[in-house]
């Protein structure tokens, strides 16, 4: 991927083994120097950043603090019962609304608005799939639409989040079809969703092949019984006991 024009490391999803992005890693010109679109500088979600931003010039007074509208089909729950669901603050919330405000003035988010969020996040890659997933992991009751309720919660558990809330997150996303398990079909369409997301210009290239080989050392850990499938509670357990997939599954707080 590229930034202000400078080539992006593509080791950025690290890999199964565990290691870092860009670790021992050079290029042809010589030294080897540290991307700028690193782990760190994804961190800063995307969805947050989308958000706050459109409160800039359109910035309104904190008389709207208790969240009221009256031009609007959805109106959100109150600001107290929303401090008590989430781990937000009241003038995070207050900020928080009036982007959401701004962006969708009907109160409610559809899929095409997080196709636009992550174009303007990943202009080089195509985000057009992930951003299907993710917008199916924030609609819970698949009604085509996400209320800003359900916005600030799941980004409370995804920013703020315990280990177990953000894997109990991860996995809800990997779960592309809700059964309540994980093939090994689903991971592989998460990742390659976020390979092409990445876009191909990074440095070194991504091999065709690598999202698979991803795939397929995470599974042989976490499908323990070997029944081809997934659970909660096989997915839990192994990320919590090992590091290396644990430091992968940041990517998804990377990308979000």
């Amino acid at each position: 991927m590229q930034e202000d024009g400078k080539v992006v490391d593509g080791s950025l999803l690290g890999d199964a083994n565990g290691l870092e992005p860009g670790t021992d890693r050079q290029k042809e010109s010589g030294k080897w120097q540290r991307p700028r679109f690193t782990r760190k500088a994804l961190m800063r979600c995307c969805l947050v950043k989308w958000i706050i931003a459109s409160t800039g010039p359109k910035e309104q007074d904190s008389s709207d603090s208790e969240l009221e509208l009256s031009t609007v089909r959805h109106q959100p729950e109150g600001l107290e019962q929303l401090q008590a669901q989430t781990k937000f603050t009241k003038k995070e919330l207050q900020s928080l609304y009036r982007g959401f405000k701004n962006e969708c003035p009907s109160g409610l988010v559809d899929e095409e608005t997080f196709k636009t969020i992550y174009s303007q996040f990943f202009p080089q890659g195509d985000a057009t799939t992930y951003a299907h997933f993710l917008f199916n992991a924030f609609d819970l009751d698949r009604n085509g639409s996400i209320r800003f309720e359900d916005f600030v919660i799941g980004l409370s558990v995804l920013l703020r989040g315990s280990v177990t809330e953000k894997l109990n997150w991860a996995f809800n996303l990997y779960d592309i079809n809700k059964d309540g398990y994980i093939t090994k079909e689903e991971m592989l369409l998460i990742m390659k969703s976020i390979y092409d997301m990445m876009g191909r210009y990074t440095y070194p290239s991504v091999r065709d092949e690598a999202p698979s080989e991803h795939v397929e050392k995470f599974f042989q850990k976490m499908d323990r019984n070997r029944d081809g499938v997934v659970t909660i509670e096989e997915f839990i357990e192994t990320c919590q006991k090992d590091e290396n997939i644990m430091n992968s599954m940041q990517l998804f707080e990377n990308v979000i």
